[in-house]
């Protein structure tokens, strides 16, 4: 097997997705993030299969790892389309929390270079004390982050869907071969 076999280039592309998928994950969780951390999870086990049936001539794993990458490009399609506000989707929908809490994306309060600062409200004058109201500054919105994200797995999956097809005709010309 040659370094840039396309069996190698598939086992870089999981692993690539296994890594971009955990990190992604982890920041779900922070934003208590149901439906996307469900869906990460089992991204992750299957990609873990994908990569199994590539180092074991496994046919069976890669066409379940490409019948996923499917539902795993259509699902980050969504995902982008939520954050961008396309097709009437919300990004200040509760789809993404099932509607079981009022959490959004860690993001949205702790992307680079956010920070607080505290404005006095127009309402003051009707109030004893004026009111301060949070307000946050950041150097990119938190749903250009998600949808980078994204983008990011869109593309690795788009790779290793294309690889993952050719290693699956390559082992079934093998086996077509032996027989």
């Amino acid at each position: 097997m040659g370094c840039c076999s396309g069996r190698c280039m598939l086992m870089f592309f999981c692993v690539l997705q296994l890594i971009t998928a955990v990190e992604r994950q982890v920041f779900d969780f922070l934003g208590y993030q149901w439906a996307p951390i469900l869906v990460n999870f089992l991204h992750i086990i299957v990609v873990i299969f994908g990569l199994f049936g590539t180092v074991q001539y496994k046919p069976r794993c890669l066409v379940l790892y490409i019948v996923w990458t499917v539902f795993w490009v259509t699902w980050n399609i969504f995902i982008c389309c939520l954050y961008l506000d396309l097709g009437g989707l919300s990004k200040d929908s509760d789809y993404l929390s099932l509607g079981l809490s009022s959490h959004r994306s860690w993001w949205k309060e702790n992307g680079p270079g956010c920070g607080n600062r505290n404005l006095p409200t127009t309402r003051w004058q009707h109030l004893d004390s004026p009111a301060l109201v949070s307000e946050l500054s950041c150097l990119l919105e938190y749903q250009y982050i998600e949808v980078m994200h994204s983008a990011l797995q869109l593309f690795i999956s788009a790779l290793g869907f294309v690889f993952a097809c050719y290693i699956v005709s390559i082992f079934s010309e093998e086996e077509d071969t032996c027989l």
